[in-house]
């Protein structure tokens, strides 16, 4: 079973998705800061993460550079209504595997979990391979 950590600020979106995801069969667990979020990286283990850039504490450019030093297997997904193309460019920078606009479909954002696990699962496998 995956796991999907929902990072966002917004409680009742992460209710709904974490709902939404667990009745698929994912595992989910969701954070309203970032210092929790790292906190929850270092102490578990994750296969995806949904990002949202803007956050109370710190924004998650700063999540996703504290991420990146010491972990590059966790997929993430950055789900925000920020427009900016620069956000864009730079979390692509960071790595991220997809980056969605909010408002979104449930359907939008599960195709491109899928895609990314899969995808996470495909190099795992090629990896053994080797």
């Amino acid at each position: 079973m995956n796991s999907i950590l929902i990072v966002d600020d917004d409680m009742k979106l992460c209710a709904t998705l974490s709902e939404d995801l667990n009745e698929i069969g994912y595992y989910t667990h969701f954070v309203t800061t970032v210092a929790d979020a790292l906190d929850y990286v270092n102490l578990s283990k994750i296969d995806l993460i949904l990002l949202d850039l803007k956050m109370p504490d710190k924004d998650g450019f700063h999540f996703l550079s504290e991420i990146r030093k010491n972990e590059d297997r966790i997929k993430i997904i950055v789900q925000t209504a920020n427009e900016d193309i620069e956000s864009g460019i730079k979390a692509a920078k960071f790595g991220v595997d997809d980056y969605i606009l909010k408002p979104y479909r449930f359907e939008k954002l599960l195709l491109a979990i899928q895609r990314v696990l899969k995808q996470s699962s495909s190099e795992y496998r090629e990896s053994k391979a080797i």
